[in-house]
């Protein structure tokens, strides 16, 4: 495993866990060269997932993507990474439970809009106002107005 930090490929597993219900190994390694410490998850392969996109087309399902978009909804809010981490494991679980291997991006979603809308409104209004591709301010609006309906911020 290379180092995030300085490349090299010199390090230590300092602790090993379970995660995720059993279904992913965590651990903390220690470079031996520049002594950061970084984590890593170790999980089982299974036959790739893949996305059907809006306009038809088909790509394999990208945990990276999935995490870009919720780093991006999330930024400069309250959100832990480990909520975001969890958040995509959830995603996946759900998604790989589908007797198709293949999931329309629609799926997945209304599954992060579900999830971010659980731990945090504002982030939910972001990722909700792309995704969905709001074209005016009236669109924008009916999202908001479930939500200012059960009390605003939670």
């Amino acid at each position: 495993m290379k180092c995030p930090f300085c490349r090299k490929d010199n390090d230590k597993v300092v602790d090993s866990r379970s995660a995720e219900d059993g279904q992913v190994i965590r651990r903390r390694r220690e470079c031996l060269e520049c002594s950061k410490r970084y984590t890593t998850y170790e999980r089982i392969e299974e036959i790739p997932l893949r996305i059907i996109k809006k306009d038809g087309g088909r790509e394999p399902y990208d945990r990276n993507k999935l995490l870009s978009g919720l780093l991006k909804a999330c930024e400069k809010r309250p959100v832990p990474m480990e909520a975001l981490e969890t958040i995509a494991f959830e995603i996946e679980e759900e998604i790989s439970q589908k007797a198709s291997k293949e999931v329309p991006s629609k799926v997945v979603g209304e599954a992060v809009m579900n999830k971010l809308r659980g731990i945090d409104q504002v982030a939910y209004v972001r990722f909700a106002s792309v995704y969905r591709d709001f074209k005016d301010v009236g669109q924008f609006l009916d999202e908001l107005r479930p939500l200012l309906e059960k009390g605003g911020d939670e």
